[in-house]
């Protein structure tokens, strides 16, 4: 009797990659594992390892110990049975051709390819597809390098900062077939520093720090990782005209203050006995908000918080 093998339940494995050129630790100890179907926003500072990672991952480079597996092969094998689709910050298009020339190049390279006319169309660049290449705005090449790495289907979409220069509009359409793409099945993984979009659209995080992986959840999971919360609140001017900062950053479990005319804002990693000690202080604050930190704020937090301990 005949089994058929199961479909393997991992995309992507880093298995304690390290990466470094010269001093620097690009990536130090990294272990990880993608799944099907996962949206994953990779997060982290400038130079905490992101573009290495990706790297790795589309054996651009080799690491220095360690393994990367994608399909349970080499980065290079994986790239070669037409399985990875990648839209890289680096590197240029060719520019002395026509846009649908270069698409239908990227479909006739790919093992297995979408119509070209259904491709340009996802992309967003029908109406510029006889342009020549050297014509388009950031945003429109930013399109065209969706375009080719979407030219076939990829289980498995990898995007270096995939929305930079694109208008408001084309950032919407291009993450509407990002989630068209993980509906069916397929693995997106993309880099960003757009971090409300990872909040909105990635179902994972990843945040990188000096080449280690900091935190890795949904964004609620990240959010609630920073261990703080955000207080927002008025003071009239009946409350004496003048805010006293000094008492206000004096309150207890502080992490941050911002003041700004009369509007306060503050980080606390216990934001009842925050708000019992701003009442004890005489005050009335009006338009009171206690919220858990966005994406952005709890990302700082994290690599803040790291910072002061590797300090």
């Amino acid at each position: 009797m005949t089994t058929t093998a199961a479909p393997p339940t991992t995309v992507v494995s880093f298995e304690n990659v390290n990466k470094s050129y010269g001093a620097v630790h690009a990536v130090a100890g990294l272990s990880l594992d993608l799944h099907p179907g996962e949206t994953v926003a990779l997060l982290g500072p400038n130079g905490a390892g992101k573009s290495s990672a990706l790297d790795l991952l589309l054996g651009l480079r080799k690491p220095d110990s360690g393994s990367v597996s994608v399909f349970g092969m080499s980065p290079t094998a994986a790239i070669a049975a037409g399985r990875v689709g990648a839209m890289l910050q680096s590197g240029g298009l060719m520019e002395d051709v026509k846009v649908r020339e270069l698409v239908k190049l990227a479909c006739d390279l790919h093992s297995k390819p979408y119509p070209v006319s259904e491709v340009l169309a996802r992309a967003g660049i029908t109406q510029i597809a006889d342009q020549k290449v050297n014509k388009l705005s950031g945003g429109q090449e930013q399109r065209v390098r969706f375009a080719l790495a979407t030219a076939g289907a990829n289980d498995l979409i990898v995007l270096d900062e995939p929305t930079t220069g694109m208008d408001v509009t084309a950032r919407q359409a291009f993450w509407a077939t990002m989630r068209e793409q993980a509906d069916q099945g397929r693995t997106v993984l993309f880099a960003t520093h757009y971090l409300e979009e990872a909040d909105a659209i990635a179902d994972r995080v990843l945040v990188l720090y000096r080449g280690r992986l900091l935190a890795d959840g949904t964004a609620a999971e990240i959010k609630a990782k920073a261990g703080a919360r955000r207080i927002t609140f008025d003071l009239a001017p009946d409350d004496g005209g003048v805010i006293d900062e000094s008492a206000l950053r004096g309150l207890p479990f502080l992490s941050a203050v911002d003041i700004s005319g009369t509007t306060v804002r503050m980080q606390s990693h216990d934001a009842d006995a925050t708000v019992h000690a701003l009442y004890g202080l005489g005050l009335y604050p009006r338009n009171l908000e206690v919220a858990g930190l966005g994406l952005e704020q709890a990302f700082v937090a994290i690599t803040e918080a790291e910072e002061a301990r590797t300090a």
